[in-house]
């Protein structure tokens, strides 16, 4: 009786406007899709029939509507989206096509992660570090709730073999997000890694610690969670890397950042759309384009460095480098203090910037082993 009653009701409505059943058809979606677009607030229906609670769309929606699936088929984030249907269309075409070069580049460079690992198998599959060479780290973690926030969602965490900061958001469950991200590569650091497996035994964490963030959703909260990691095997460390926290590495005096954004802002700035002090302060200089929880498919960097005594690497969430200047990070991290005391020097710093954000951070030093 529902189904048929409903039917009918649906063919009833006289208002001009659609039923989401009709719409969905027209739009090339599914009702499912257009109850999560309604929940995200990317696609609000224009009425909602008191009685029946049944959405009700306009058909001057469908362009947007369509504008939507079309992105969803490329795979772009919700978020992403969000931001793209907001701009006008020559910018919205100027953010799709910088989109779409972000993705190219991150398949281009999996296509070079794939070479180098043929090759070194096609070459007996010889250990891609020398054992003798071996190293270890000293190192700290951090966090700190700052000077703003009521909560602390950020995670860090720092051991003998791996060194994570995570940065969880989306209401409450954030930091369960980070804390589950971070969970999910510990076994990694109980176990004796060769170091050729390194970079894939860690791609499969991460899809772990993604679906694990997924697990975490309710009806009313999807949490989502950045990434940066360093798992270390023999003199070789594999870089993991997915959001905007971020990996820095001081080596002979010399700052590097090792790992880039993933912002719409920062994909702005890559294609010389915007400059960094535009960047700084552009009210979208958090919208993420990947995280783990987030899109249908995690994306992530994978690096595999090699360590060297005298290394310095500082991991640490958007709460410090978005706040504290990158010379006065240096000279942080330059200091000849410990890592505990640097940790502690770094947090005082973003205090000191009004710590409007949680802060994490991970100290490490490489040393002989």
């Amino acid at each position: 009786m529902g189904a048929g009653r409903r039917g009918r009701h649906e063919e009833d409505v006289d208002v001009g406007l659609m039923t989401i059943g009709a719409f969905a058809r027209a739009a090339r979606l599914t009702p499912k899709a257009l109850r999560l677009y309604d929940q995200v607030g990317l696609l609000v229906p224009a009425a909602v029939d008191p009685e029946s609670g049944y959405r009700l769309y306009d058909p001057a929606q469908l362009p947007m509507a369509r504008l939507v699936a079309q992105l969803r088929r490329l795979g772009m984030p919700l978020a992403t989206i969000r931001v793209v249907c907001d701009l006008d269309p020559a910018a919205a075409a100027e953010a799709i096509t910088a989109y779409w070069r972000q993705v190219s580049a991150d398949a281009a460079a999996r296509a070079r992660l794939a070479t180098l690992l043929v090759d070194h198998l096609s070459e007996g599959g010889a250990t891609m570090s020398d054992p003798n060479s071996a190293v270890a780290v000293r190192c700290a973690a951090g966090c700190d709730t700052g000077l703003v926030r009521d909560s602390n969602e950020d995670t860090a965490y720092a051991g003998g073999r791996l060194l994570a900061v995570a940065d969880g958001m989306r209401g409450s469950g954030g930091a369960a997000a980070s804390a589950a991200a971070v969970d999910a590569l510990k076994p990694l650091a109980l176990t004796d890694v060769p170091a050729a497996d390194l970079l894939t035994m860690v791609a499969g964490a991460v899809s772990d610690a993604d679906r694990a963030v997924r697990g975490l959703a309710s009806d009313a909260d999807q949490p989502v969670t950045t990434l940066t990691a360093l798992l270390l095997s023999g003199a070789q460390l594999a870089l993991v890397h997915v959001g905007d926290t971020r990996a820095y590495l001081l080596r002979d005096g010399e700052l590097s950042l090792l790992t880039q954004d993933h912002t719409w802002v920062q994909a702005q700035v890559d294609q010389g759309r915007l400059d960094r002090g535009q960047a700084a302060t552009h009210p979208q200089r958090a919208v993420l384009v990947r995280a783990l929880g987030g899109g249908r498919q995690v994306e992530a960097d994978l690096a595999l460095r090699t360590a060297q005594p005298g290394d310095r690497y500082l991991l640490c969430s958007d709460g410090l480098s978005a706040v504290v200047d990158r010379a006065d990070l240096r000279s942080a991290l330059a200091a000849p203090a410990d890592p505990e005391d640097t940790v502690r020097e770094l947090i005082e710093l973003a205090r000191g910037e009004g710590a409007p954000d949680n802060i994490a951070c991970v100290v490490a030093d490489v040393v002989a082993a």
